[in-house]
């Protein structure tokens, strides 16, 4: 994220020092520290009332990792759906019964009553 090499932080921490000077620094470094310490508290609040609402919400850390990561994230997936267990039996096949409730839905048209989308092109001929 930040690319900062040792010489780089060694001048921001000069700047700091000669800006606030070294009666001020440790009163900075205190509400600094107090402002980090309750945002983590507010985190973890925050953290633990989701996991209250949601009990099934992977780890946050589950979550870093696919946010810096989702190729692997996509990956995993691909290999979970290529496991036989993944794919299910050829007996899920929905029911003709289910079929026809899906048919009689009220708004679905039929396929061969349904108007082309589009002319087909004469150019294909």
């Amino acid at each position: 994220m930040f690319n900062l090499s040792p010489f780089k932080i060694m001048i921001i921490v000069a700047v700091i020092l000669v800006v606030l000077g070294p009666d001020k620094l440790p009163q900075a470094a205190r509400q600094i520290g107090n402002g980090w310490r309750s945002l983590k508290q507010f985190q973890q609040r925050v953290e633990s009332e989701v996991r209250d609402a949601i009990p099934t919400l992977p780890s946050s850390g589950d979550l870093a990792r696919v946010v810096r990561s989702p190729v692997n994230l996509l990956n995993e997936l691909a290999d979970r759906a290529a496991t036989p267990e993944a794919l299910g039996d050829i007996n899920d096949a929905p029911l003709e019964e289910e079929i026809d409730a899906i048919d009689a839905h009220e708004g679905y048209e039929p396929r061969e009553h349904r108007p082309p989308t589009a002319p087909p092109d004469p150019s294909w001929n």
